[in-house]
């Protein structure tokens, strides 16, 4: 395979030989789905770039319960997975539905790295990705699989891009895969809980990172062509073919791309992506009320005690 692209997630890709011998390797069987999609493309960009070695430091972001941490160890990289807190991932709905990890070895149910290995080559830590801690500093790479989509907001997903650039050394790499919104370049989902990116973001981020002087793999934003690309999966979501998929009333994807730290400039993000709607600015507000209220309930059934 030539040096992967930034691009979409397409049936021809993930049926090409290198992705095949990643999904052997993470153990999956022969599906077309786009989560094993974008774990192959990580490993794949990582490895074409010589980050998979020993001696090299990785950094990873929301892993959840992915197999990437204990895949990455067991080819000779130390690896510092992270996610989030344990109580604001309950709160946020990641625990209960199995994709949250708080422990070392939950990132290791597939077995792909001996334990002793995976102790010694591993660690695990809580970071928030809208507050990235300032000791994460110094690694080789730094990866995000399907993650920056629940930042709150395109603008923050982005701005995250730019601040994950900080965790590496100059010459470092950065893997990044997310939501990519197939139906539209104008209209999209944006300042919720999960938001699509479209052309234009995707455009517009790696232009500015390529402006601050760092390297972006080329962008190829084709669709594929392929009779598994043209098939939209909806929910209840099946296991295959899901490649494309319908999220709220648009056709979505995954799109991934590459960034090679060059200089220590870190790129701010625009403010909004889109500019907010005003159930947008007031969901906090009318949120508050029903809090006041109950505050305000516990106070006089107090007052009402003898």
């Amino acid at each position: 395979m030539s040096v992967l692209p930034s691009c979409l997630c397409t049936q021809e890709r993930l049926a090409s030989p290198e992705f095949r011998a990643w999904a052997e390797r993470l153990r999956e069987p022969s599906r077309m789905n786009r989560k094993i999609w974008e774990w192959c493309y990580i490993a794949e960009a990582l490895a074409q770039r010589g980050m998979l070695a020993h001696g090299k430091r990785g950094l990873g972001f929301a892993v959840g319960k992915e197999p990437l941490p204990s895949l990455f160890a067991a080819h000779g990289a130390t690896i510092v997975a992270t996610d989030l807190p344990d109580d604001r991932a309950a709160a946020a709905g990641w625990a209960a539905t199995n994709q949250h990890a708080a422990s070392l070895e939950a990132l290791n149910e597939r077995g792909l790295c001996p334990p002793e290995l995976l102790r010694e080559r591993v660690t695990f830590e809580p970071a928030d990705m809208n507050r990235i801690p300032e000791h994460l500093r110094g690694f080789d790479f730094v990866w995000s699989a399907c993650s920056l989509e629940h930042l709150g907001s395109i603008a923050r997903g982005e701005q995250f891009v730019y601040n994950a650039l900080a965790c590496l050394e100059l010459g470092g790499v950065a893997v990044h895969t997310t939501e990519y919104n197939v139906s539209s370049n104008d209209d999209t989902v944006d300042h919720r809980s999960t938001v699509l990116l479209r052309r234009r973001d995707v455009e517009r981020i790696a232009a500015t990172l390529e402006a601050a002087g760092h390297r972006v793999a080329p962008l190829d934003l084709s669709p594929g062509d392929m009779p598994l690309d043209e098939i939209v999966d909806v929910p209840p979501y099946r296991d295959e073919p899901h490649l494309k998929v319908q999220i709220k009333r648009y056709v979505c994807t995954s799109v991934g791309f590459v960034v090679e730290k060059v200089t220590d400039r870190t790129p701010r993000a625009p403010r909004h992506a889109t500019p907010p709607r005003l159930a947008d600015r007031l969901r906090p507000w009318l949120r508050a009320p029903g809090r006041l209220m109950g505050k305000r309930s516990r106070r006089r059934a107090h007052e009402r005690e003898p």
